[in-house]
């Protein structure tokens, strides 16, 4: 009898087919934890994008800044205020009239990157005011 040793031309052609396929599981695999790493790097870089207008805006007053843009860091920020409430005089704590006229706005924020690629766009309620009198030591505010 005729013992041979080694692999036999069928061995190594089921060996590849059964390592090409194993390869081509992990590969397709490994591509779709690509794919799912860049969306949640871009989620993570809007939503930086968001809280860095949000936290800018915080200092507008859309009273007296009903439309701007500003460049900070990598982002750009555009917004545009639209008066929902007529200015109307403000109240302290108390019930009594400030020195404050105050009005509601929604300011409508674009955030983009240098290149001018849209990050972000959304609405932002605020509040707008505007001092109508100074305060005098007989007022009683």
């Amino acid at each position: 009898m005729n013992k041979s040793t080694g692999f036999t031309l069928l061995e190594a052609i089921v060996a590849l087919v059964l390592f090409s396929s194993t390869a081509m599981v992990l590969l397709d695999w490994l591509n779709t934890n690509l794919i799912t790493l860049k969306r949640i790097q871009e989620q993570h870089y809007r939503r930086e994008a968001t809280r860095t207008a949000l936290t800018f805006m915080e200092n507008i007053n859309p009273t007296a800044q009903p439309k701007g843009t500003a460049t900070l860091d990598t982002y750009h920020i555009e917004w545009q205020a639209e008066l929902l409430k007529e200015p109307r005089p403000g109240r302290n704590t108390v019930g009594n009239f400030s020195v404050f006229e105050i009005s509601l706005y929604d300011n409508h924020i674009t955030v983009k990157t240098p290149e001018h690629n849209l990050l972000a766009q959304f609405t932002l309620r605020q509040t707008g005011f505007k001092i109508i009198h100074q305060l005098n030591d007989d007022d009683d505010f």
